[in-house]
């Protein structure tokens, strides 16, 4: 494409920042990566989210040091006629990831589709994974695989059925069989709401791991061990054994851990956490992020060291031309990404898909920085091109072009307001942004709109950051930004995300 250039791609160099931050207040896997799960294989660890009503789901991620991270896939892609059929924050909860007998197997609730555990495994954890299979009769949420010996428990959150709380089966994953009913195991140390179990062996002591709390501001970690992996189980005596709440850490909601054994026999962890800002009650929008602690044991408990790692403040900005392949970080909340999208020699072009299930479609990417900003360049419009950021269907704002003339269109559940008058932009390339700026009103953020075509930038409008964090839409995911047509079709240049929080954290750094 000729015509607007986007923003010059940063330098390499200016790309790794030397600064560090405690494992404590910097998260490992940034943005909306909810109930992260790990396993190790030799000097390999990976790692899964959450990923509710976005497609394709469960982001797979790898890493030889626990600290820096790559995405290397998505395990849940090849049933593409889930993708749209879930509400906003329905759709996939809190998988486990774990290696059995030569293969990686994920186990994950589909809430979005009647309900219910499925499971996928694969040889290479890049894929290809196998089709969901589906465990029938254990209702809930939150499921864990273990094995004693040659049995396979499935481990859960029961929500119906003979009993409810932390549940227990075996199971056989080959058929999907459940081989018998399940049986209470722990009702956890008293918090409400105990969830997200993982059961691990060490040194003849099964632990059982939870989440109770709920999923917010008393968020915890409790812990519970037994002889057996069927209980009966003990809680520790100083239950939870990680929280933030009633504290003015940073750091808050923090929960739903799960732990690995190091390569040198040493121990870590893996929780969720939200970083929120601004006035009481503060306000987070980039979603449940994943955190890492270091895992030590006194008279045969686990205690976390929330201080354990020094974690890069990494550069996470990136350019999309969407003329290669496809990074797994593209994902949509309606039909699946590569129905909207197609490539040409002549560039890229975003169609509008009809019927896409309970959710508008759109090809979008989770922010993961406190300040950013999101261009994207778009041309031969026929139709409406949006450029667009979203908590869910109901909080977003979105940059329209359609008739020559680009206007924001915000909402905040059943309100609708058009921010400024539509202005006239060229025939031309236009290049659209979005910018997270600071907040005039105690908020986490400012959010701020333009379209700029034939040298002259329009302002869009400013909007008030709180309107599209959790604690405003409820819900369980984060912010994301991207493109999509309501009607028609455009072409699409280069998109990029420029994110600020490691230019930051390299200026406050001890020089």
């Amino acid at each position: 494409m000729t015509g607007i250039l986007p923003p010059a791609p940063l330098a390499e160099s200016d790309r790794r920042s030397p600064a560090t931050r405690p494992s404590s207040i910097e998260p490992i896997i940034a943005g909306f990566h909810p109930d992260p799960s790990i396993c190790r294989v030799g000097g390999d660890y990976y790692l899964v989210n959450s990923s509710f009503e976005y497609w394709p789901g469960v982001p797979v991620w790898h890493s030889t040091d626990l600290v820096r991270w790559e995405q290397i896939g998505n395990a849940l892609s090849v049933d593409e006629a889930a993708a749209g059929t879930s509400v906003a924050s329905g759709g996939i909860y809190a998988p486990t990831i774990r290696h059995h007998d030569g293969r990686f197997w994920i186990i994950t609730t589909d809430v979005g589709n009647g309900g219910g555990q499925i499971v996928v495994s694969a040889v290479d954890p890049r894929g290809p994974w196998s089709a969901p299979l589906r465990l029938e009769g254990l209702v809930g949420i939150d499921p864990d695989l273990a094995w004693d010996g040659d049995d396979c428990l499935v481990t859960f959150c029961a929500t119906s059925g003979p009993v409810t709380g932390i549940a227990q089966a075996r199971v056989d994953l080959g058929t999907g069989r459940v081989l018998e009913t399940p049986r209470a195991l722990w009702a956890g140390a008293g918090l409400a709401y105990p969830e997200a179990p993982h059961l691990y062996e060490r040194e003849g002591w099964w632990y059982l791991v939870l989440a109770e709390g709920g999923t917010e501001r008393g968020h915890g970690v409790t812990v519970a061990r037994s002889a057996s992996p069927r209980g009966p189980f003990e809680g520790h005596p100083r239950n939870p054994i990680l929280s933030h709440r009633s504290t003015t850490h940073p750091v808050q909601n923090t929960g739903h851990a799960d732990l690995v054994q190091r390569e040198d026999g040493e121990w870590a962890a893996v929780y969720l956490g939200v970083r929120p800002r601004g006035m009481t009650p503060m306000f987070h929008v980039n979603g449940r992020e994943t955190f890492l602690a270091g895992v030590r044991w006194e008279d045969g408990w686990p205690v976390f060291d929330e201080e354990r790692y020094d974690i890069p403040v990494r550069d996470r900005s990136f350019e999309e031309t969407f003329a290669g392949a496809l990074h797994p970080r593209w994902v949509s909340p309606g039909a699946p990404v590569l129905q909207q999208l197609t490539r040409s020699d002549d560039g890229a072009r975003v169609h509008a898909v009809d019927g896409a299930g309970q959710t508008p479609s759109a090809i979008v990417a989770r922010v993961t920085d406190h300040r950013w900003t999101f261009t994207a360049e778009i041309d031969d419009v026929t139709g409406t091109a949006v450029v667009l950021v979203r908590l869910d269907d109901a909080h977003s704002a979105e940059v329209r072009v359609a008739d020559g003339r680009a206007s924001t269109a915000l909402r905040i559940g059943p309100i609708a307001q058009d921010l400024t008058a539509p202005v006239p932009v060229s025939d031309g390339p236009v290049l659209v942004g979005i910018r997270s700026v600071a907040s005039e009103t105690s908020g986490p953020d400012d959010l701020e709109f333009w379209a700029e075509s034939g040298g002259v930038r329009h302002a869009l409008g400013r909007t008030d950051g709180r309107y599209l964090s959790t604690e405003v839409a409820g819900g369980f995911t984060g912010r994301v930004v991207g493109i999509r047509a309501i009607d028609g079709s455009f072409r699409v240049g280069c998109v990029t995300y420029t994110g600020f929080d490691a230019h930051d954290a390299e200026a406050c750094a001890p020089r």
